[in-house]
């Protein structure tokens, strides 16, 4: 399966080459395939802001990346170069409050920065370090699609109608996908007969993007308004919703893109299985429950116009981009660690003991 996934590769939305990062404008897509050039970890950090990248995992790539433009701009300019990087963290640790990839990156660029050793090239090292957390994203998810297709063999081995929401796909990762990941290893072995992707209002990345990945990929895909969904599940024999995620507590609740949680309540309503795909760096042992995830809130705008033309006035608008699909209502959650089978606080922390199976 690694090599049929390997094989098929056709999309990326991170490069790093010639001491710059380089981002595929995910705003403009699908219409427009363009690519965008960062030097410094401010605009990298606005990147983010303005969903140029998005997805945790790809967020927290970009953000490393950007750790590496901060520190050459710092001892460029002399002085206590440590000291004044903080400032660099804390602007990138700003730029997406729920997606702990972010922050689990940003951690993982510091504690290297704090073992570095006399004689060493702090420059060199973290460059190193923000490429071995991109690669490393990519291994994650070639093992996560094997897991995770290994539940739709298992669970209903014959052709699958299945249903996802938002983009977890290359464009959000390192590489192949979390939730697309499975879905592209499920196609690859024929246990595919269509994909229902939720158009995700209000930035539509499921139309924009999950679409076109895998329209791109030769899968079938047909795109649904979200309130579709629960119709679908009653009259089109979904027998998978399977989504990524952005934050997970230590009880195994999951903060996904807004529309995440009423999908789960309809598939356990249908009963259609609900399969969360992230890496293990998703996970965030330090909060209890999804009561503690901290929920982005973006402007009404966002809701009130269409391309910049209204369509609604003289209201208010509430703009939440994430919510909290509760443990119990989930199935299964795919990690590069190994498969969670309805979460709990106990398994979750025995769980985040193993070590990674790649």
């Amino acid at each position: 399966m690694r090599e049929q996934l390997l094989a098929a590769e056709k999309v990326k939305a991170i490069e790093w080459r010639d001491g710059a990062l380089h981002l595929l404008d995910q705003r403009v897509l699908p219409f427009e395939e363009t690519w965008l050039s960062y030097a410094s970890a401010d605009a990298v950090a606005e990147a983010i802001r303005s969903m140029v990248v998005r997805g945790a995992p790809a967020i927290g790539i970009a953000a490393a990346y950007a750790i590496v433009l901060a520190l050459r701009a710092r001892l460029a300019a002399g002085g206590d170069w440590r000291l004044a990087l903080e400032a660099d963290f804390k602007r990138l640790a700003d730029s997406r409050p729920t997606a702990v990839n972010l922050f689990w990156a940003l951690n993982r660029m510091r504690e290297r920065l704090d073992r570095l050793k006399d004689g060493d090239d702090p420059l060199a090292v973290l460059e190193a370090e923000a490429v071995g957390i991109h690669q490393s994203d990519r291994e994650a998810n070639l093992t996560m699609a094997q897991l995770g297709v290994d539940l739709i063999r298992k669970h209903q081995g014959n052709l699958q109608n299945l249903l996802t929401h938002c983009n977890a796909g290359a464009l959000a990762t390192g590489g192949f996908g979390t939730a697309l990941g499975v879905i592209r290893a499920a196609h690859l072995e024929g246990l595919v007969e269509r994909v229902y992707a939720d158009e995700t209002r209000p930035w539509l990345q499921g139309s924009r993007l999950t679409a076109w990945e895998l329209a791109g990929d030769g899968i079938p895909v047909t795109v649904n308004a979200d309130s579709a969904a629960a119709h679908l599940m009653k009259t089109r024999g979904i027998t998978w919703v399977v989504v990524g995620a952005d934050r997970i507590a230590a009880n195994g609740d999951v903060a996904n893109k807004i529309g995440t949680y009423q999908l789960a309540v309809s598939a356990m309503h249908h009963g259609v299985r609900f399969m969360v795909v992230a890496p293990s760096s998703t996970i965030d042992m330090a909060l209890g429950s999804g009561e503690d995830i901290p929920i982005e809130e973006r402007g009404g705008d966002e809701l009130l116009t269409l391309n910049g033309v209204p369509v609604a006035g003289g209201v208010e608008a509430l703009n939440p981009v994430f919510d909290v699909t509760p443990a119990d209502l989930i199935d299964f959650l795919v990690t590069e660690k190994g498969v969670v089978e309805r979460p709990d606080l106990a398994k979750m922390t025995q769980l985040m003991c193993r070590k990674r199976l790649h």
